[in-house]
């Protein structure tokens, strides 16, 4: 049975997250209650469980709140404008186009059950679990390895933050010297990874106590949301998506350690246990898009799990050569077994002599040698006023105002033709595609 959504926005929905206030720890194999569990650790898991129950929906509207609506509002006038301002009031829908980018952290903490649940709520029709794994070799959703230090309220617990491998040293105001903290998450295991709590990504660089090195937060972001913010390990994350109803593209993150960690839990080992948490789910693999920046592990996944693999997505992070935008470089993943592709969105986009934007040459030929593309990552960049920053480097001579975030979704969707962009905010992404019928 589908699981129902309830709520009619993004709050309705996050309104729901608040009955769970704390981290909440259960078995490393799924929801199952541990019978050597805390008392209140048990309390949370039955908090989570109606949660559970009251997500259920049928996925058959998404809210939007008002932000594409300010974004079309504020494009230069224009045939694009005008047609996007006649779907303001039409109803959405959620759409695989439109794919949460570690859920929804322009505003909420990433990686968390609430950064999650909001992005399903508008309309992100896939979710991203960024994998890593803990010191007992467990699989849980961070951006990184080694970034718990800005993630999460590690540094402050001090049983925990000793555990790190750069536990936290205080700035030193008169010479100037920043603070220092480096937490991974092999550092600790699953339980212990748990009992933390997800804030927004940021620290304050010049911090003197634990508490105000967890600040720093950009003001174009929010800590309006960050009061809670929900760890899961993969298996959790997946059981979630399940209850939301979306598809699911795991990233398997390269790690920091040396592998084999430990020598003997190696690169293939990691990549195999991703696939096998969907696996013992019963997720059929048409529903997961596995992702790495390495190569190998998309070889792996293609060659090794290649019911997992055909939607396998290289990550594609090598500078623009021309080598690496040829067609022949192109054909040769293709012959390998790649079929989807994702650089970031300004290798596939470039200016015409009219600075107009269009496709670049890496992305015509990757079309050509028929592989799938999608884009990452829009709503990343904070106000793009001045040109949009890294994202938009290729590009920035026509960005100067947030609605050409539009102009720049156009372009990859009916030009390029990408099949799916990541956002930070996914109601941008599921506003355009429901105006202009991508499903």
């Amino acid at each position: 049975m589908k699981l129902k959504r309830l709520g009619s926005s993004v709050l309705a929905v996050t309104t729901l997250v608040a009955a769970v206030s704390l981290p909440m720890s259960a078995s490393a194999r799924g929801w199952q209650h541990e019978g050597d569990l805390p008392p209140g650790l048990e309390r949370l898991q039955e908090k989570f469980d109606r949660l559970k129950k009251d997500l259920r929906h049928h996925r058959a509207e998404a809210n939007l709140g008002p932000r594409p609506a300010w974004l079309v509002n504020d494009m230069d006038e224009g045939r694009l404008k005008k047609r996007l301002q006649r779907c303001e009031n039409k109803r959405m829908r959620p759409t695989d186009f439109s794919i949460g980018h570690r859920g929804a952290p322009l505003q909420f903490p990433e990686h968390t059950m609430e950064s999650y649940v909001a992005a399903a709520d508008m309309g992100a029709g896939i979710l991203e679990c960024d994998v890593a794994f803990t010191a007992d070799r467990e699989l849980v959703c961070r951006h990184a390895q080694n970034d718990l230090h800005t993630t999460t309220n590690i540094v402050t617990i001090p049983e925990l933050n000793a555990k790190c491998t750069q536990p936290f040293v205080p700035a030193d105001p008169e010479s100037g010297t920043p603070a220092r903290a480096e937490c991974r998450t092999s550092d600790i295991t699953l339980d212990e990874f748990k009992s933390l709590e997800g804030k927004m990504d940021a620290s304050n660089p010049m911090a003197t106590t634990p508490e105000e090195y967890v600040g720093g937060t950009a003001d174009w972001r929010t800590d309006l949301y960050a009061s809670r913010g929900t760890l899961l390990s993969h298996r959790e994350s997946i059981e979630l998506f399940q209850a939301l109803d979306v598809r699911m593209t795991p990233e398997l993150k390269t790690p920091v350690v040396d592998m084999p960690f430990e020598g003997d839990y190696t690169q293939q080992d990691y990549a195999r246990q991703m696939i096998r948490d969907y696996i013992d789910a019963g997720v059929k693999p048409g529903d997961v898009w596995p992702q790495s920046f390495l190569l190998d592990d998309v070889l792996f996944w293609v060659n090794e799990m290649p019911e997992f693999g055909r939607q396998a997505v290289f990550l594609d992070q090598q500078a623009i050569t021309p080598e690496t935008s040829s067609l022949a470089y192109m054909e040769s993943l293709k012959a390998r077994g790649v079929n989807v592709l994702a650089p970031a969105l300004w290798k596939m986009l470039t200016l015409n002599g009219h600075q107009e934007i269009v496709p670049s040459e890496y992305a015509e030929n990757a079309r050509a040698a028929g592989l799938d593309l999608i884009a990452w990552t829009v709503e990343r960049s904070g106000p793009l006023a001045d040109g949009g920053g890294w994202y938009y480097q290729t590009v920035t001579d026509a960005i100067n105002n947030d609605g050409d975030v539009m102009n720049v979704i156009d372009v990859l969707a009916r030009d390029v033709g990408v099949i799916g962009i990541f956002s930070d905010w996914p109601a941008t992404t599921t506003y355009y595609a429901n105006c202009m019928g991508i499903r």
